[in-house]
């Protein structure tokens, strides 16, 4: 039987100070620990400095294979560039939603030596039977994300899925793909209230990047620079804090597949693990 109890505060997950690529500093949550995953979200990162020393190295050319890559820049300028002849101009509000696939290469490196330079970097599972597709690039500017202006003054972009709203749905630019994801971006003045249905089934989780917040009928803030992972439901409801919130709503179909991860491949097994490694050893990662 479905369960049609509205979703409830299962754990928070603290997110973590790191880096990645040439030194770029980093909050990570999901994938900061195995423990920490939430299929089929593996990893997000969240970066935000006006030091142009916490940013400016960036992400060289590097390879991936077997998940997704969404990267939201809120502030900002970087550049795309991959093996397949993309190039991206990453803008503030705007999104790329990269398929590896069997495999692709790939940079990310800012455009700018001074300023701010915000945004997010999510990795969404493939399962098995896709794993070894055919890489693809979409590159998605600000223009493209519906943005609903909410009654208390708050305001919800759509980058992925879909968010009913007064008897029709705003459908977001990615839809269609076997995870099924869900992402917003969802701003709220103080005490405001925002809720939305999310299917019964999906994983979901919200993280909180400026200000703080609740769901409705539970006492426990959830601070800045933390997630929220939900037990499952067909709805949820949140709460802004005293100063205002902004976060994330992620939500996706779990796989329920083995996931072994090395680095920048996932697959399903060591096995298949060995064979990108040699693979990228050999150039045979990206052929077709």
């Amino acid at each position: 039987m479905a369960n049609t109890a509205p979703r409830k505060l299962e754990r928070i997950i603290s997110a973590m100070n790191t880096s990645d690529g040439a030194g770029v500093r980093l909050r990570r949550s999901l994938g900061s620990s195995e423990g920490t995953r939430l299929d089929p979200f593996l990893m997000l990162d969240e970066f935000s400095s006006d030091n142009p020393g916490d940013y400016i190295a960036g992400f060289p050319s590097h390879p991936h294979r077997g998940f997704e890559t969404v990267t939201y820049i809120l502030d900002g300028h970087m550049r795309h560039e991959d093996h397949l002849g993309n190039q991206g101009d990453l803008r503030s509000g705007g999104v790329q939603w990269m398929t590896a696939g069997r495999g692709i290469i790939h940079s990310e490196m800012p455009q700018q030596e001074e300023g701010r330079m915000r945004g997010f970097q999510l990795w969404i599972n493939l399962p098995a039977k896709e794993k070894m597709k055919p890489a693809g690039y979409r590159d998605i500017p600000a223009e493209e994300i519906p943005v609903h202006e909410l009654p208390s003054g708050g305001r919800v972009k759509v980058i992925a899925g879909t968010l009913p709203v007064n008897g029709h749905t705003i459908e977001g630019p990615i839809a269609g793909l076997t995870t099924e994801p869900m992402y917003l971006d969802v701003q709220l003045p103080a005490g405001a209230s925002f809720s939305a249905p999310i299917p019964s089934g999906l994983n979901a989780m919200a993280y909180v990047f400026e200000g703080n917040l609740q769901l409705a009928g539970d006492t426990r803030m959830l601070p800045t620079h933390s997630g929220a992972v939900l037990t499952d439901g067909d709805s949820v409801e949140f709460i802004a804090g005293s100063s205002g919130a902004r976060f994330l709503l992620l939500a996706g179909r779990p796989l329920n597949e083995p996931i072994v991860q090395y680095g920048p491949f996932v697959m399903n097994t060591t096995a298949e693990i060995e064979q990108a490694v040699r693979d990228y050893q050999t150039g045979r990662l990206t052929a077709t």
